[in-house]
């Protein structure tokens, strides 16, 4: 399988390095690593780019549009996504590529860093029990930081709608309609705690969104209908 490795980075010099060291370290090697620098004002270019990284510029502000723009970019027929304060565990793609026979998108767990272990081990296990109901309610939650997709048919259905955020879960939503978009839990990706500067409630909240499944997150500014 050709897999393109895509990080959308907006001002990420700090964190790049070592996301960038994660995706190196894979067992399984990508056939490229894009990283979209997404109108940064720092030197996530330069970082990218001494890591080896092929640079996309993406001007327009916006995880969504950095997403696109990556997805567009990538050579391979496969595209991986994680996040620049992520840290894929070393079996990521290996462990991805190994279930995606007949999927059109897979995806894994995340567990925080930087947190005590209490709070990893719980983050992790909440986040795993949530995923598993989620597949049983039919409504796949990809995440940005953990999920891989077959670029062909992520164009067919528009790719990343233009919302402010769940753009991930809400193109896994699109792309349940043509095949199978499995979970898989020993892909497990590290992701950086920085999520939870509102607290833990706001990020629980936003959670629950997802579960509930609001259908106004496909009516975003450019967004399109589900159909």
């Amino acid at each position: 399988m050709r897999i393109s490795v895509v990080i959308p980075a907006h001002n990420e010099e700090a964190y790049l390095p070592r996301a960038l060291g994660a995706v190196a370290a894979q067992t399984l090697k990508p056939l490229e690593v894009i990283v979209v620098d997404n109108a940064s004002t720092d030197r996530t270019r330069e970082v990218a780019e001494a890591h080896g990284a092929r640079v996309v510029l993406c001007a327009r502000k916006g995880v969504a549009f950095a997403r696109q723009a990556g997805l567009l970019a990538a050579r391979g027929e496969w595209v991986a996504m994680t996040d620049a304060d992520s840290l894929p565990t070393e079996r990521w793609l290996e462990r991805l590529t190994a279930r995606a026979g007949g999927a059109v998108a897979l995806y894994g767990p995340l567990r925080f860093y930087g947190v005590s272990p209490f709070e990893a081990t719980l983050s992790e296990q909440g986040y795993r029990a949530f995923l598993n109901l989620m597949a049983l309610l039919g409504r796949p939650n990809l995440a940005g930081a953990n999920m891989m997709l077959l670029k062909e048919a992520a164009l067919w259905v528009g790719g990343f709608p233009e919302v402010e955020a769940r753009e991930d879960v809400l193109l896994g939503w699109r792309l349940r309609r043509l095949g199978p978009v499995r979970y898989v839990p020993e892909a497990l990706v590290l992701t950086s705690a920085r999520r939870l500067q509102g607290g833990w409630g706001p990020f629980l909240l936003r959670q629950v969104r997802n579960l509930l499944g609001d259908p106004r997150g496909y009516f975003g500014e450019g967004g399109e209908r589900e159909r």
